[in-house]
């Protein structure tokens, strides 16, 4: 037999057969892509004053995102598949890992999206980072609710929203219905964050997730936006 190639000596020297931490490197590698493209949705259509992008192609770039990310990270362990967009069930003992993870996760891809977007946020923020007013940028990263909303009403947004994704992706799912064919589950969930977030997307910009929302706001508090981010 011939000599193992390079590729093959560095796949054994890489491969990792922990069960948990291959599902904790999945759902990093899953949500990171969910929010990188998601969150270069939003850039593309700011900095360029919506000349290279508008809320529709926004709202395609996540649901996409969501699609690439169950394809990325859903082949490590079934559940993988259903956690990138939406809670799914698991041991109790996982949630606070998989929170952490998914909150790196988001956070890592938001300083990708920000060091790929620099210039162009610098140039279009006329050098100053804020949350609100004509020349705002954080909306870039995390979702904010529209001027007339109220409290109540945004409770009810959020609690509406997501028990639509909640309740799509287990009728998905359901081996008792007519089900979606083999291997376009993601294509389909895609589908289903696309509608939502254009049909209910006006009040608070269908953060949905809360990786997707937490760990790039968390990320844009650290980055120079200050704490005006979490008022």
């Amino acid at each position: 037999m011939g000599t193992p190639s390079l590729l093959g000596r560095a796949q054994a020297l890489l491969h990792v057969r922990n069960q948990l931490l291959r599902e904790c490197l999945a759902e990093l590698l899953g949500v990171f892509v969910l929010i990188l493209i998601t969150l270069g949705g939003s850039a593309q259509m700011l900095t360029s004053s919506e000349t290279k992008g508008n809320i529709l192609t926004a709202n395609l770039a996540g649901s996409l995102a969501v699609m690439v990310a169950i394809y990325t990270a859903g082949g490590v362990s079934g559940e993988a598949g259903e956690r990138v967009p939406a809670p799914a069930q698991l041991p109790g003992w996982k949630f606070p890992t998989f929170v952490a993870v998914q909150i790196l996760g988001a956070f890592i891809a938001s300083g990708a999206v920000y060091a790929l977007y620099y210039d162009a946020i610098w140039y279009y923020s006329n050098g100053t980072l804020t949350v609100s007013g004509p020349r705002e940028t954080a909306s870039i990263f995390a979702t904010y609710p529209a001027n007339h909303l109220s409290l109540s009403n945004g409770f009810l947004d959020q609690v509406m929203g997501t028990a639509m994704l909640i309740l799509g992706i287990l009728a998905m799912l359901d081996t008792r219905n007519k089900g979606v064919p083999k291997g376009l589950e993601p294509v389909a969930v895609g589908l289903l964050v696309f509608s939502i977030s254009v049909s209910m997307g006006f009040n608070c910009g269908s953060p949905m997730n809360p990786a997707r929302d937490f760990g790039p706001r968390l990320f844009t508090y650290v980055a120079g936006w200050g704490a005006e981010v979490f008022r």
